[in-house]
């Protein structure tokens, strides 16, 4: 439940009023990539964003886009808003049940919506990927302007061309209305960073305080990145990707990332040592490193023109402004996956992309840096998108801003992405409908993070509390230092519950549940409560789950 009380005060003396709100998410973006979390990826602004505020190591979010934006915007566990499972992979036994819907559902309230009736503006750009239908865009959820991306992945160019022949084509938005073709020079990391600029300065003349959500694309696949940035970090990557991972593994610990004592989770079996592959191999698998990292530092170069403008404005003073990633590093390669669908899938997908080597990155291309990469944006963490693995489900978290009581400071402790929306509309003095006697919406589960970022406490949770997830078939529970996961075999697990404890061992590699059963069966009782809590229907559909015969 949300607190109305000191903490607001404290808020309002410090803001002097209302502050803006600028929410930013990259989509597949890994723990490890950006500079203040221990990457070579040259990210100065939000590095320098970092320096002004707070960074979060322990920053939970869902395994996957959708879920994640669920909770992102409601401050309720995705099994409630709808997206229990991405619509993409509904199971038979979750079709048509409760939370289930696919689309953000009229159980909750998105924080839009309560921020407008709270007197904000309320603009988004980019990705959405909580339902197609017009009454489930945007404009229907609260928010005044959008330019908006309504599926989970798609071309970053003017072509508007899907990555699956179930869907050929991707749809956007513009306040309210289909887009017929996107201009020309069309790339999505600039096109949705001028949007919310000309967003803020259409309204830049009254007093109202705004809300901006600016939900990138990148640097979810496929790779793209403008010609004039692509040899960026030409020869960075020669070295390899085992190289790099323990150069980022060395540096997360002295930035304080990680303990010094730390293990990185090792590099898979079924990925080949660099040193084995060919030189047309390492020459290939080094230029999509390549195209990733531009593709990061264009984007943290269009975070530094928004953040230019809003200092030019005079807003940047009374702007909170969080960023954070989705989920974990994506580790799926698109060409391989279509090839799994059906032969007429790859037939399609074959004469759509033009995969050569020299057009990767460019127009009409479509490849991703795979597995092997993925691992190392994961550091020093297990597996990545897709899994409750520590690699799936923790992302970077930087807050920086008025009232946030830290400079250059990490925290350690325990957040989630359900706090934001708390935090909002406690800084916003909103108060959430379900505190109303007899309103049927659901209350959010998130705690606001704001005792924290004004410096009153170091942590908003108790050692007692716990946090569940599930998607795909995978489970976990984190109470305190203890996580018990569960990942089928499918999903590079055991297919059956381990326990670790993440203070010495992010990386997930001691199973305690032999030494520690009763902790293990404590745990598996508040994996019960989960469901219980939130509805929860494990399905054995979805990527992992085996074929059918």
């Amino acid at each position: 439940m949300l607190g109305f009380g000191p903490s607001l005060i404290v808020a309002a003396d410090s803001l002097k009023g209302k502050p803006n709100i600028l929410l930013i998410v990259a989509d597949d973006l890994g723990y490890a990539d950006i500079g203040c979390f221990g990457g070579e990826v040259r990210t100065p602004n939000l590095d320098r964003l970092a320096q002004r505020g707070l960074r979060a190591t322990d920053y939970y979010v869902a395994p996957s886009c959708s879920p994640t934006r669920s909770m992102l915007l409601t401050g309720t566990d995705n099994h409630i808003a709808g997206i229990g499972n991405m619509a993409e992979w509904t199971g038979p036994t979750q079709r048509g049940k409760p939370g289930y819907e696919g689309h953000l559902n009229t159980r909750v309230v998105s924080v839009a919506t309560l921020l407008r009736k709270g007197g904000y503006h309320t603009y988004m750009a980019g990705k959405w990927h909580l339902g197609d239908k017009p009454e489930q865009w945007p404009t229907a959820r609260g928010f005044e302007r959008d330019f908006t991306l309504l599926q989970g992945a798609g071309s970053h160019w003017s072509d508007m061309l899907g990555l699956l022949p179930s869907e050929p084509k991707v749809t956007y938005v513009r306040n309210g209305e289909k887009v017929k073709e996107l201009p020309k020079d069309y790339y999505s990391s600039k096109a949705f960073t001028d949007f919310i600029i000309e967003s803020i300065d259409a309204n830049g003349r009254d007093d109202k305080p705004f809300f901006a959500y600016l939900a990138y694309q990148a640097p979810h696949g496929p790779l793209a990145v403008p010609d004039d940035w692509r040899d960026r970090y030409r020869g960075r990557y020669d070295n390899g990707y085992d190289s790099i991972r323990e150069e980022r593994l060395t540096r997360q610990k002295k930035l304080g990332i990680i303990g010094k004592d730390v293990v990185g989770f090792p590099r898979l079996p079924n990925i080949p040592a660099w040193d084995t592959l060919t030189v047309e191999q390492r020459q290939q698998a080094a230029l999509k490193m390549e195209l990733y990292a531009a593709m990061v530092e264009y984007m943290d170069d269009q975070i530094g023109r928004l953040i230019d403008h809003l200092k030019k404005t005079g807003k940047y003073d009374n702007t909170l402004i969080v960023f954070m990633s989705d989920n974990g590093a994506a580790g799926e390669d698109m060409a391989e996956l279509v090839t799994k669908l059906a032969p007429a899938a790859k037939d399609w997908f074959d004469r759509t992309f033009d995969n050569r080597p020299e057009n990767w990155g460019r127009p009409g291309s479509c490849v991703e840096y795979g597995p092997p990469w993925a691992q190392v944006s994961s550091v020093p963490f297990r597996l990545f998108k897709g899994v409750e693995a520590e690699g799936g489900i923790r992302a970077p978290l930087i807050v920086s801003g008025p009232g946030v009581k830290h400079e250059g400071a990490l925290n350690h402790s325990v957040l989630h992405v359900m706090d934001m929306t708390p935090t909002f509309l406690e800084l916003a003095g909103v108060e959430h409908p379900a505190k109303k006697e007899g309103s049927t919406v659901a209350p959010p589960q998130g705690k606001s993070m704001w005792p924290l970022l004004a410096g009153r406490e170091s942590a908003i949770r108790a050692n007692a509390d716990w946090l569940g997830w599930e998607l795909f078939g995978n489970r976990a529970i984190r109470q305190g230092d203890w996580k018990l996961l569960y990942l089928l075999k499918g999903a590079g697990g055991t297919g059956d519950w381990q326990l670790f404890n993440l203070q010495g061992d992010p990386g997930e590699l001691d199973d305690l549940s032999g030494t520690h059963p009763e902790k293990r069966d404590a745990m598996l009782e508040l994996w019960d409560g989960y469901v219980k809590a939130n509805g929860v229907i494990v399905s054995d559909a979805g990527p992992y789950a085996k074929p059918k015969p």
